[in-house]
């Protein structure tokens, strides 16, 4: 396949993903089980929040025949939502750190709280959090898979979630620049010349040492 052909191929089954970024899949991201699916390193049937239709789509795709969701993935149920104990919540930000699209909000010892209309509900806030203070809700009982979720929140979530990415990248960069400039060396000061004032009084006590020796 040459690398256009592999571009378009990944763009569309990425695309055909609900872009949760839970990374059930076994890949730290939809793009990348995306790319493992057009290399044929990964079957298409360990998408969860896709769920069935998620399946159709993908053998729609690939050409390959649909099959049952891979059970060491999870299973396919209704879009949960994460819900925070604020009375409970400590402020550490280490939910803040684990959501993949930035849907939790707050700062450092304060409380935190989850947009509700941004979860996904990829549940990687749970096992972050060292207080336990995050419970998960069913955000659409009785819908699951794509009847849960919208080609526009997909999207929504995707660019989310490549913002977040490139800030954190941005971040990386600038920190290991500020490191490496500590780490330069520094240039030693010239060193200073001596007092015109002094050299004056040297010259003139050499002159009575010698007139004294005289």
């Amino acid at each position: 396949m040459s690398a256009p052909a592999r571009a378009a191929s990944v763009d569309a089954i990425d695309a055909a993903l609900p872009q949760t970024q839970c990374t059930r899949c076994g890949y730290p991201d939809c793009r990348s089980y995306a790319e493992a699916i057009t290399d044929g390193r990964a079957g298409i049937d360990r998408c969860p929040p896709g769920g069935a239709e998620g399946i159709a789509r993908l053998a729609a795709l690939t050409g390959q025949a649909p099959s049952p969701l891979d059970a060491s993935c999870g299973a396919e149920g209704p879009r949960r939502l994460a819900v925070i104990d604020e009375a409970a919540c400590i402020g550490c930000t280490r939910c803040i750190e684990a959501c993949p699209v930035d849907c939790i909000v707050g700062a450092a010892k304060r409380m935190h709280t989850v947009i509700e209309a941004l979860c996904t509900g990829c549940e990687l806030c749970l096992p972050a959090c060292p207080v336990d203070c995050i419970a998960l809700e069913d955000a659409t009982p009785g819908r699951s898979g794509w009847a849960a979720w919208s080609a526009a929140q997909a999207s929504e979530a995707r660019a989310r979630y490549r913002t977040r990415q490139a800030r954190r990248t941005r971040e990386r960069d600038e920190q290991a620049e500020r490191l490496a400039a500590r780490s330069l060396p520094t240039t030693p000061a010239p060193a200073e010349a001596p007092d015109a004032r002094q050299a004056l009084v040297a010259a003139a006590l050499a002159r009575a040492r010698a007139q004294r020796g005289g």
